[in-house]
Formats: C-alpha cells, sequence, structure tokens
C-alpha cells in the first residue's frame, strides 16, 4: 500500500435520498504524526491538528470574555463570538487558514468532541436540576413562565404557517416548531449568571426571574424532544407516533426501573465518605448507554442523557459526579459546542434579503412579545412597570438550549444556513443587549428607613442588636456560634444575620443553592449547598435552643473582587450595627497562623473601607472550643485592651454587653501614658496643633465614657478594671505579655485616626496594617495559643468632600449625659 505524503480535502457534491450532500475524503490511518525531523506536517493528522483547534478556540474566547467583561457579557456570548472569528465570518475566510487550521476533514473530529462534551453537560444539568424546586414556586413566577414562553412560542409558529400558507417562507412544520421553541426559551444558566453579575440574585426581581425561568428551562426541553422526534420522522405520521411512543417508553424504563437501582447505590454511600469510583464509573458509562438508546430510537442523545441526570440522586452520588466532571466539561469541552455553533456561522452566506428581513422579524415580534406577557403578568401581580420590564429582558436571554436547537435543526436539515446564521446573530444580540438595558431601567430602591444605630455605643443596652456575620466555611462557625451565644442575655437580645460568602464561578451548579431545600429534607445537590445548608442547619439549631437569639440566614454568591458590596448593601438593607467578618489567617495544628485565602484580605480590607457601620475582624483560635455556652457551665475570660479613640469605645461598647451574660467575665485594662512618655514625632504632613487639639477631645471622651463604664458596673463581681502605666510601645508589648493566661479572647479597637505614644513605631513592623497596631500585634504567631481576637471598628459618618461627619457620641445604655 503506497503512503500518502500529503492529504487534501476532496470534496464532491452527491445526491443522496433527494438531498444533496458533500463527502469529504481523508485517510483514516493518518491519527498521530511521526514529527517534523520526519519531514510530516502535523496539520496533515488529525489528533495534532485537533489539539491546535481546541487551543484556539479556547485562547480566543478567553480573549473575548476579557474584552467584554466591562459590559457584563454572559460568557455564551463570547464563547460564540470566537467561533464566528475563527470561522467563514472572520479568518475563515482566508484560504489558507481555513484549509490548514479548519479543514472540512477535521469537521467530524471536532463535532463528535464536541457533542460528548454537551452530552456530559447534559447530564449535569440533570443532576444538578432540583424538580422539588418548582412545587415550591410561587404563583407569580408560575405564570410569568407560561405566559412568557407560550406567547412568543405561538407568535413565531402562527407567523410562520401564516407565511408558509402564503408562499413567503418554505420550510417544513418541524422547522416551525424549532423556531418557536429557539424564541420562547430562556436559558437559566446564563440568567442567573447575569443576575449574580448585576448583584439581583436576592432581590425580588432575582427570585422571581430565577423560579420563572426554571419552569421555562424544563418546558423547552420536553418541547426540543418533541421537535427533534418530528424533524427525524421525515413527516410521516407513523414514524413520529412510534418516536414519542418509544421515547415515552424509555423516561418510563429511566424513572421506574434504573431510578429505583441507582437509590440503591446512592444508600450504599453515607454522608461524608467518599463514592466508590466502581459506581462513579457505572455511572458514566450508563450516561453514554442512554445516550446512544435514544439516539437509537429517533430521539437525539442529548435528551437520554438529560433523562438519566434526572434520576440521579441528590448526594454525595450527585456532589460526586459534579465535582469529577463540570470543571472539565464547562470550562474546555462546551465552549467546543458554542465555538462550532460559531464555526458554522458564516454572514456571507445571508444573502436573501426577503428571508432574512422575514426571520428577523419574527424573532423580534417573538422578543417582543415575550417582554409584553411578562410585563402584562407582573402588573396584575401589582409588580412596578420598570421591574416588570427589566423581568420581560431579563427572560429573552438565550444561551445552551437555543443554539442546542438550532445545531440539532441544522444537522436535520430543517434549517438552511441562511436561517441558522440569522438566528445564531439574533441569539447573540438578543443576550447582549440584557445586560446594558436591564442596567439601564433598573434601579433597585433602598428603604427609606435610616439606620440611627449604625454603631453599638450608640445602641441601647435593652434594644434589640443586630449583627451581621459572615461565613466563608464551616470550620468559621463554631467560634461565631460561641461570640454569638456570649454577646447576647433576655435583656439584650440580638438579631443575627448569617451570610454565606460563595465566590462566583463559572460553574452554574454555585447557582442552585436553595436554602429552603434543608427544610424539605433533599440532599443537597453539590458540596456547596451542602456547606450551605450545614452552615444554615448548625445557626437555626443554635437559634432554637438559645433563645433571645434571631437567627435568618442568606447567601451572597458574587465575585470575590465585589463581595465587599454585597456584604455593605446587605448591612445597609437590614440596619444592622456591627458586621463580622473572620480573619484571612487560620490557626494552623501547630499554633502559627496560615493563610486560608489570600483574597479573604482584600473582602475585609474593603469592608472596613465601606462599611456603613461598625467592623469586627475575628482571630479564630477556638474561642469556647468545641462545646457550646450555652450551658452557662463554660466561663468567658474576656480582656479589652484600652489605649483610646472611636474604636475603643466600641470594643468596650460591645464587651459591655457581653458582661451581662452569665458565663462571661470581663477584664478591662487601660492603658495610661506615663510620665517619661516619649514625645511623638509627626510626619511632615501633620499638624502638631491639630493632632494635640483631636487627642485632648477624644482623651476627654475616652475619661467619661470610662467613669460612666465604672459607675454602671461597680457592684458586679464579673467585671474588673485595671490600669497600666506604660511609656513607650516596647514597655506596652511587656505588660501585654504579663497579662494573665486566664483569657480566652481579646477585644481591642482598631486604632484608626490615633496617634498614640504607647503604640508608636508597632505599625512600622505590621504585617497586617487593617488590623492595627495592638490587633496585628495580638494576632502574630508571637500571640499564639488559645486567645481569640476581635478587632472593632466604629463606624464615624459618611465621609464628605473629604470631611468626616462624627456621629454623635452615646454611652452603651442609650441614656443622655
Amino acid at each position: 500500500m503506497a503512503k500518502i505524503e500529503n492529504v487534501t480535502d476532496k470534496i464532491e457534491n452527491v445526491t443522496l435520498n433527494g438531498t444533496e450532500a458533500s463527502i469529504v475524503c481523508y485517510s483514516p490511518r493518518m491519527i498521530l504524526a511521526n514529527g517534523l525531523w520526519n519531514g510530516d506536517n502535523p496539520l496533515d493528522y488529525s489528533v495534532p491538528l485537533f489539539i491546535l483547534q481546541l487551543m484556539l478556540i479556547v485562547i480566543t474566547t478567553r480573549i473575548i470574555v476579557y474584552i467584554l467583561k466591562p459590559l457584563r457579557q454572559p460568557r455564551v456570548v463570547s464563547e460564540i463570538l470566537g467561533g464566528v472569528l475563527l470561522g467563514p465570518t472572520g479568518l475563515g475566510k482566508f484560504k489558507m487558514f481555513a484549509d490548514n487550521v479548519f479543514p472540512m476533514r477535521s469537521v467530524m473530529v471536532l463535532e463528535t468532541i464536541a457533542n460528548i462534551g454537551l452530552l456530559y453537560f447534559l447530564f449535569l444539568v440533570g443532576v444538578e436540576m432540583d424538580l422539588s424546586v418548582i412545587k415550591r414556586t410561587g404563583r407569580e413566577a408560575i405564570a410569568i413562565a407560561i405566559a412568557g414562553m407560550a406567547l412568543p412560542f405561538f407568535i413565531g409558529i402562527g407567523i410562520g404557517i401564516i407565511l408558509q400558507t402564503s408562499g413567503s417562507l418554505k420550510y417544513e412544520f418541524s422547522f416551525l416548531l424549532f423556531l418557536g421553541v429557539s424564541v420562547s426559551a430562556t436559558a437559566f444558566p446564563v440568567l442567573a449568571r447575569i443576575l449574580a453579575d448585576l448583584k439581583l440574585l436576592n432581590t425580588d426581581l432575582g427570585r422571581i426571574s430565577m423560579s420563572a425561568a426554571i419552569i421555562n428551562d424544563m418546558a423547552a426541553w420536553i418541547l426540543l424532544a418533541l421537535a427533534i422526534a418530528l424533524s427525524e420522522s421525515k413527516g410521516t405520521p407513523v414514524a413520529a407516533i412510534e418516536v414519542v411512543v418509544s421515547s415515552a417508553a424509555f423516561v418510563f424504563f429511566c424513572m421506574y426501573v434504573l431510578r429505583p437501582a441507582i437509590k440503591k447505590i446512592a444508600h450504599r454511600t453515607p454522608e461524608g465518605e467518599s463514592v466508590n469510583e466502581f459506581y462513579v464509573c457505572l455511572i458514566l458509562t450508563g450516561v453514554m448507554l442512554c445516550g446512544f438508546t435514544t439516539d437509537s430510537i429517533g430521539t437525539h442523545s442529548i435528551f437520554g442523557a438529560f433523562v438519566f441526570g434526572l434520576i440521579i440522586p441528590n448526594g454525595p452520588l450527585g456532589s460526586a459526579l459534579i465535582e469529577k466532571l463540570e470543571d472539565f466539561v464547562t470550562t474546555l469541552l462546551l465552549p467546543l459546542f458554542f465555538a462550532i455553533s460559531g464555526l458554522r456561522t458564516d454572514v456571507g452566506a445571508i444573502k436573501n434579503g426577503t428571508e432574512f428581513g422575514i426571520l428577523s422579524g419574527i424573532i423580534i415580534l417573538a422578543g417582543v412579545g415575550k417582554v409584553g406577557a411578562t410585563l402584562f403578568v407582573s402588573l396584575y401581580y401589582d409588580m412596578p412597570f420598570y421591574e416588570g420590564f427589566a423581568l420581560g429582558m431579563l427572560m429573552n436571554t438565550k444561551g445552551l438550549i437555543e443554539v442546542i436547537v438550532l445545531n440539532v435543526g441544522r444537522d436535520q436539515k430543517v434549517l438552511n444556513e441562511q436561517a441558522f446564521s440569522v438566528m445564531v446573530l439574533s441569539a447573540v444580540v438578543m443576550t447582549g443587549i440584557t445586560v446594558p438595558v436591564v442596567l439601564t431601567i433598573y434601579k433597585p430602591t433602598r428603604p427609606s428607613i435610616i439606620n440611627t444605630y449604625r454603631t453599638i455605643q450608640r445602641s441601647k443596652l435593652d434594644a434589640e442588636l443586630k449583627i451581621l456575620v459572615c461565613v466563608h466555611s464551616p470550620r468559621n462557625v463554631p467560634t461565631l456560634i460561641n461570640l454569638i451565644d456570649a454577646s447576647h442575655t433576655k435583656k439584650s437580645p440580638i438579631c443575627v444575620y448569617t451570610l454565606h460568602l460563595v465566590e462566583l464561578t463559572g460553574r452554574a451548579s454555585a447557582m442552585l443553592i436553595v436554602h429552603s431545600a434543608h427544610k424539605s429534607g433533599q440532599p443537597a445537590i453539590n458540596r456547596t449547598q451542602a456547606q450551605s445548608d450545614h452552615i444554615i442547619n448548625t445557626f437555626a439549631n443554635y437559634a432554637q435552643h438559645a433563645g433571645s437569639v434571631t437567627v435568618q440566614p442568606l447567601t451572597a454568591i458574587s465575585p470575590y473582587s465585589t463581595m465587599h458590596e454585597d456584604i455593605c448593601n446587605l448591612a445597609e438593607d437590614k440596619r444592622v450595627s456591627l458586621i463580622i467578618v473572620p480573619f484571612h489567617k487560620q490557626q494552623t495544628i501547630d499554633g502559627g497562623m496560615e493563610v486560608s485565602n489570600p483574597i479573604f484580605r482584600n473582602i475585609n480590607q474593603n469592608v472596613l473601607a465601606n462599611a456603613p457601620c461598625s467592623v469586627g475582624l475575628l482571630i479564630d483560635r477556638g474561642f469556647g472550643s468545641s462545646t457550646k455556652v450555652t450551658t452557662n457551665l463554660i466561663s468567658h475570660h474576656i480582656a479589652v485592651l484600652f489605649f483610646g479613640g472611636p474604636d475603643d469605645r466600641e470594643a468596650l461598647s460591645y464587651a459591655w454587653r457581653m458582661s451581662d451574660h452569665p458565663s462571661v467575665n470581663l477584664t478591662v485594662i487601660r492603658f495610661l501614658p506615663g510620665d517619661s512618655v516619649e514625645p511623638l514625632v509627626f510626619p511632615h504632613d501633620k499638624d502638631y496643633v491639630s493632632v494635640s487639639t483631636e487627642n485632648e477631645r477624644e482623651l476627654q471622651l475616652d475619661n467619661e465614657y470610662i467613669s460612666k463604664f465604672r459607675l454602671k458596673n461597680v457592684s458586679k463581681e464579673t467585671i474588673m478594671y485595671e490600669e497600666e502605666i506604660v511609656n513607650n510601645a516596647e514597655e506596652t508589648v511587656a505588660a501585654i505579655r504579663t497579662i494573665d493566661n486566664i483569657h480566652n479572647l481579646y477585644i481591642v479597637g482598631r486604632g484608626q485616626g490615633i496617634i498614640s505614644p504607647l503604640t508608636a513605631g508597632l505599625s512600622d513592623w505590621s504585617d497586617c496594617p487593617e488590623l492595627g497596631a495592638i490587633g496585628d500585634l495580638l494576632a502574630s504567631s508571637d500571640f499564639s495559643g488559645t486567645v481569640s481576637v476581635l478587632v472593632v471598628q466604629q463606624y464615624l459618618g459618611e465621609k464628605l468632600h473629604g470631611d468626616t461627619v462624627r456621629a454623635p457620641e452615646h454611652p452603651a445604655d442609650g441614656s443622655n449625659w
């Protein structure tokens, strides 16, 4: 057999069953190249060529994602545009690029891998989809989903039938069904990503649109299966009935035969244990088997994978499958499918102006109908006009479902090149304009009630104290619960908002956290929701037994770069007096401190700079250990290191509230300058007179507040007051080292804006300046052990035109003095 030296695409047009098709010749033996040194061109071989194509697609789409990031465009837009750029509309116009990088002989390999990725992605969609959510959806969301899908669906089909009857549009009936599904569908994963980017997930608009999108998505998959069945039946009624009946039988077999068997497998994996690799391999093989089955009976293979995913029960098995598949499938294989849609899109194929105008008109009219139907239902349920309009625009978001519809329609010859290109570009444009339009018309209103208690010092002791507690992982929970429990008494109740901070990634599963799932007894869909459920359940169980404590769980899903906005906005909306955030370092087994996640430090710094109330940074060294203080048998020894200033007064205010707890022993140590205190050396930009005046004012406020505190608690045996006379920073450090080691919590002020000779020079050696001089000292490895530290920053007022407007000073008991 002769060796083939050079391979070129050989394309011949033939007619098969009345349909014109192209035959591409290639060598089935040219898989792997022997190398450049042996005279082989790697691009003549399928594997090196595929690797190059995959790299180009990933790099191109990532570059477009970066370019469109300021416009907050969904990733699907960038992935389709990446394919358009590499396809015949862009670089594919150059014959050398098209023949060498994306030749016709490579299409089969490229599309095969892309469809395998699509197969497993649809399986993941089924695994992640919680059908019980639909049962818990409100009436308005159901009505919006039905109206927002039914009207554009019938608009697309109705206009198509009219135009077909008049002879203006010549397509099969199955085309009209594909058209109706594509213009009426809403892409749930894309919509969830848009809502998270716009900080709307926790708003009423976000909740309603998410619920409606889930219902819409489910209906769209059912209609897609019907459209595929009709298109593959070649128009014969008998074949169509056979396909539909076979598909129904497959669903019945999965629900009543496979599902009980998989449940038995899931029950063999207890909560918290790893899943047997054999079971994972069995499930992944079952995905391909179900895809093969549905493809054989006349329905697309993705239908079988999706149904098989639906029958996988939530819990460790589903979580393990998602963890193993999601990153690889969604970041590498799925973009390949979207890019192929772009590669298939040829703007040059749009030559028939009449057909282009008709299709564009149908798509636009259907989009307007979707907005109008959604707006009408929204107004019926007393939603504001602008909110209903924004909801209609969000429901027009397109993504995976429409791209699949269009690709299947093209493969089945239901759509020609022009119709396919027009509808792909329309999907990109419609999804692309969603974010700018929503940002323009939707301005969520803030509560008009002003928060008059932005600090603990201004709050009355007998009034409810509102605290926002931020949680990154279950590891933060025990110390936070013990701190909360030590902060309340019957006469000083507290309301705690627990905010689970979840990073917004490319994963669709991160969007499917449903807090009501733990109430309905449903297992977690994935590890993120399992953590969220664990955090929520722990706080809820504590609130049931604590009394005088109200706990409300919430979740913030956003990029780490803007997560502080969610924290600050929630604190503003809930009118809390204190935000508690975990320190970015955690204690190791040997007592040292290691960074858990460096990005947490940026979040903390941004919260300190933008918080609308006081802030506490918690360095966790096991406050309360693993025991709970609710038993009132554990004695907590808390020390306040008081140097002066608003932050120290806020720290003392918080400790004052804690001192009423029967399990708390409080020691207040005030550090005062001695006779030999060294004079301060001010930087060039500091005015000695203004600093001295400010220090005198703060000293007067400190003396008044300390006197008030001592007078109110003179008879309490659980409260001790001490004074330490020091002259410089070295003596301050030495005095701190001599404090009794019985304490398990230090509360200190951050010391913002205070220049004290007692701490001068300590800031020069700080690893974490956001903690202040004393907080950084206590958080260092030199002070490791069992003493947790709470660094408090008092809210000083809004900064206007460079001036700081201070809040009026009041004692913790709320009385006037």
